[in-house]
């Protein structure tokens, strides 16, 4: 049997036999950062750099480094010296296993992903959503590091090779005794495919870095607390220099003192005493866009409605606005002074109790549901 030339990989990796697998990894890291071609000019370092590689793809992995500490470079059944039993060959079941076990399309893996969406609660008051605003924003979000642009490797450097799954981004395990391929994402690069000997020191190797940033919203007129405004690219950066997510605003709409939201009508309160329902009067009552004066009939009655046109909510992307809808509420008195209760006394002499209809649509909800269109 022919005898390997090669460099036992322990002494490769300058660690002992019993090394633990944090061992391996730290001693090479430590090493493929001083042999780097992009950091050492040395004629031989890029095949050092090699070496290193091939040593801890060996002894990364627990069933290769079992068979090596075994056997050693002279492999049995390998056909040649050096050659790797675990190495990749087209094996007939792989297919299968990979249509079960996610491995199709693994090539793949390892290139620039998608960033994640983001939402933001932005408060806005009961104006601001009618009409519609504009207004400035800060969050934090990961952006691309500008040092490394994503890559996660010391500007200079480059990602190398993972090892460990030869750059597949997966691992490929054979289960006995049916002779079966697994395939699992690999461990070490996490499925990109390469590993980074020197990070940046200014993003420590994620190829992100979370700021603050600010950007002006512009909310449509018309807006409610179920909608939500998507603004494209301004999410987080995606892993390995991917593009940005979105930024998706919800709205926070404060209540109003006066007015009620119904769809794009808004419905108030409109308090009367007794003087003012039964003889009639012209009220100033608020709108949204200041006062409007409202000519209350004689004989009001509590729940019946008014309607001012077009005071309402704009139609979100559409022409036209809803109503303003006035209740009317008559505010019995609870406290009188001697004077009015004796004029309220000879006004009862004079009056006799009025029927009262028992119609449901002349009732307060009837009318309220007629006026907002129930």
């Amino acid at each position: 049997m022919p005898v390997s030339t090669k460099r036992d990989y322990y002494e490769v990796l300058g660690v002992q036999r019993g090394a633990s697998p944090e061992e391996i990894k730290k001693a090479f890291r430590r090493l493929a950062r001083q042999y780097h071609p992009d950091v050492n000019k040395e004629p031989d370092a890029e095949n050092k750099f090699k070496e290193i590689n091939e040593a801890y793809e060996v002894l990364s992995d627990s069933q290769k480094r079992a068979v090596y500490d075994r056997f050693g470079h002279n492999m049995p059944g390998t056909g040649g010296v050096g050659v790797d039993p675990f190495g990749a060959g087209v094996d007939p079941f792989s297919t299968i296993f990979e249509t079960f076990f996610g491995g199709v399309g693994g090539r793949s893996r390892g290139g620039p992903i998608r960033g994640a969406d983001l939402r933001y609660a932005m408060p806005l008051s009961f104006e601001e959503a009618v009409f519609g605003t504009e207004k400035e924003i800060e969050y934090r979000r990961l952006e691309t590091c500008t040092a490394c642009q994503g890559s996660g490797a010391e500007p200079g450097t480059e990602p190398t090779r993972c090892p460990r799954c030869s750059g597949s981004g997966e691992i490929r395990q054979r289960i006995a005794p049916f002779n079966m391929v697994t395939v699992t994402t690999c461990d070490m690069c996490g499925g990109s495919g390469v590993v980074i000997p020197i990070p940046c020191r200014t993003c420590s190797g994620e190829g992100r870095i979370r700021q603050s940033r600010k950007i002006k919203v512009r909310v449509p007129a018309g807006v409610d607390a179920d909608s939500q405004i998507r603004i494209s690219g301004e999410g987080d950066a995606g892993p390995r220099g991917g593009p940005y997510g979105n930024l998706y605003v919800t709205l926070d709409i404060q209540p109003h003192p006066y007015f009620v939201r119904e769809n794009n009508n808004v419905v108030m309160e409109l308090r009367l005493n007794v003087a003012q329902a039964t003889l009639g009067d012209e009220v100033s009552v608020p709108t949204l866009e200041g006062e409007e004066k409202l000519r209350i009939p004689p004989g009001t009655q509590t729940g019946q409605v008014f309607r001012l046109r077009n005071k309402g909510v704009p139609f979100l992307r559409q022409n036209g606005r809803g109503d303003q809808v006035v209740v009317a509420r008559v505010v019995v008195p609870t406290k009188l002074t001697d004077q009015q209760r004796k004029l309220f006394q000879e006004l009862a002499k004079t009056m006799d109790p009025e029927s009262v209809s028992e119609d449901r649509d002349d009732s307060f909800f009837g009318r309220l549901k007629d006026a907002l269109g129930i």
